[in-house]
């Protein structure tokens, strides 16, 4: 194969650039349609990305979680580095660890597999995807409680599922035998080895039908146009130097108030984002690594300055992020992380926080801040196997210089759906007695912030265990501008006792027939001070149901509006 690449004109490169996204988005298709856990199968909990020979990202899926860069961008350096040549045409690779394999929690399990053309290497087609369990202490390897990562669950170093083409028998029981259901996690597993399977099947095609110098050319030209177009949108941003803190509820265990800081200085097309201040790691699982901070911060500065900037290798080659090894946002083994993304959410909320002093109108007040985790498990009384229900709940958006925020949405860097009730009552042995919004958990604003989301579950005919991880539960989602603050979150449990309030990060609660557990999770901030709303506006509020008269009076009483 020569070295000289040919010059793509506009026209080809676009034909390419969408020929390589349609890759992505039918692979992302096939492992959700393959998938066998609600998490990936209706929740759309993963991501596909084409990644080329020197282990850059090329090309996303359009529906790809954005912190999901940062693990297939770790697994690749560590793929690359420990394997170098000895990478062969049918290999696929698998890994999940953050402290050696480049991954950011446990349940986030990636897959690679090599394509060769002729003997070469010449790209990867990756996925990740959310496993419901991966073993540890507590059953969805999420919940607060977990000190180090060897609680968490199973470790994967970057190993060979596959080579030359031949499934190795041995690791897939090992990676069975420590979950606890492994017949959802077999098909996951196989999900995402078919969706790679079929990513290579169509980058042939695409090889075929436009050459592979074309196509090595195009990978070069997206990653350089990327580059360019985020330089440039950091240009606009005024020259200067912009902080902001603000604090995470607690590590779960015997850490509160944790402060996370940062200074964003930028100079014509360079910025650097600096978390120093930021507090160290701490003992409980909300500690993140670097790699997951910098896919937060990317897709903060995609969203501020140029929503339609692909997210690729261009945009993580541009920014400089700086933050101290063993410190919250870049923390070293043996950090436990399950939680990571509580922080990532706050991480995305001081960089719109200091950047809403340099570009007001393009910020968002303060959303959720948080992705708010429940598991119930226990044993089917319709089958006497175990289940597991996992989901990451959304709330409240901020409220935008425009526009209202959104309610009951993922926010920042997650974008999974919220799982349908019909899809619980059917999976498993639950009842979820109510899906509504949160009364009032929306800033008052000139634009009113996101609502938060209640779900009330209970079991059928059997006990369970209930555990949970939130934030954004004691330090409320901020308002700009004269914004009033969103409303916090909370778990309790209702039973014949009485309601009582769960930890904001419980481990195990056991949970009866006769018994509740009620999810609410944070709303949003609103933008604008709220005397400045529309009178008309107030009036929808007041006839949606979604606001109390006690909120309407004491947040909008010197709005005029006709009665």
């Amino acid at each position: 194969m020569t070295d000289e690449l040919p010059k793509l004109d506009p026209i080809k490169l676009e034909i390419l650039a969408n020929g390589l996204r349609s890759i992505a988005d039918e692979c992302f298709a096939a492992l959700m349609r393959s998938a066998y856990s609600t998490n990936i199968k209706e929740r759309r909990d993963h991501s596909i990305v084409i990644v080329d020979r020197q282990g850059r990202l090329v090309v996303q899926a359009a529906l790809t979680l954005p912190i999901h860069i940062a693990s297939m961008s770790g697994l690749m350096r560590c793929l690359l580095d420990k394997f170098g040549d000895d990478i062969q045409e049918g290999d696929i690779f698998v890994a999940n660890d953050p402290h050696t394999a480049g991954g950011t929690h446990l349940p986030d399990i990636n897959y690679a597999m090599p394509v060769f053309i002729d003997g070469e290497l010449v790209a990867f087609i990756c996925n990740i995807a959310h496993h419901a369990d991966v073993g540890g202490m507590v059953p969805g390897s999420m919940a607060g409680g977990m000190s180090e990562i060897y609680q968490e669950g199973l470790r994967i170093p970057v190993v060979k599922l596959f080579r030359r083409g031949e499934l190795q028998t041995d690791i897939m029981d090992i990676l069975l035998l420590n979950v606890r259901v492994p017949d959802e996690r077999r098909g996951d597993h196989n999900a995402q080895i078919a969706s790679c399977k079929l990513g290579a099947r169509r980058f042939l095609e695409v090889v075929g039908a436009h050459g592979l110098p074309s196509v090595l050319a195009a990978f070069d030209e997206i990653i350089s146009r990327t580059a360019q177009r985020m330089r440039a949108a950091i240009s606009e941003i005024p020259d200067g130097s912009y902080e902001f803190e603000d604090f995470m509820d607690g590590d779960g265990i015997d850490t509160m108030d944790i402060p996370i800081r940062i200074a964003i200085t930028v100079k014509g097309d360079n910025i650097r984002l600096d978390f120093a201040g930021t507090s160290p790691q701490v003992a409980g699982n909300i500690n993140t690594t670097m790699n997951a901070v910098q896919a937060s911060v990317c897709y903060a500065l995609i969203a501020v300055l140029d929503s339609e900037i692909p997210s690729n290798q261009g945009v993580l080659d541009v920014v400089d992020i700086v933050a101290e090894p063993g410190t919250l946002l870049n923390s070293i083994f043996p950090a436990p992380v399950a939680a990571r993304a509580h922080a990532c959410q706050r991480a995305i909320d001081v960089v719109l926080g200091a950047l809403s002093q340099a570009l007001p109108d393009k910020v968002i007040a303060a959303a959720n801040g948080a992705n708010t985790t429940a598991v119930f498990s226990g044993v089917d009384p319709r089958t006497d196997s175990p289940y597991l229900y996992l989901e990451t709940l959304g709330g409240g958006m901020g409220a935008r210089a425009t526009k209202d925020g959104k309610d009951g949405v993922q926010v920042g860097i997650t974008n999974t759906s919220n799982l349908p009730v019909e899809s619980i009552e059917q999976e498993y042995p639950l009842r979820v007695e109510e899906y509504s919004l949160v009364e009032d958990s929306g800033g008052a604003g000139r634009y009113r912030g996101g609502m938060g989301l209640r779900r009330v579950v209970t079991p059928v005919d059997h006990s369970c265990v209930f555990n949970g991880a939130g934030e954004r539960f004691r330090y409320r989602p901020w308002g700009l501008f004269g914004g009033q603050d969103g409303g916090s979150g909370q778990f309790l449990i209702r039973n014949g006792e009485g309601e009582k309030r769960l930890g904001d990060k419980p481990g195990e609660v056991d949970v009866s027939p006769q018994a509740r557990i009620v999810i609410e999770t944070p709303g949003a901030g609103g933008y604008g001070a709220p005397e400045e709303r529309d009178g008309d506006a107030v009036n929808r509020d007041q006839r949606s149901g979604k606001f109390s008269s006690t909120y309407i009076q004491s947040n909008y009483s010197g709005v005029q509006r006709e009665r």
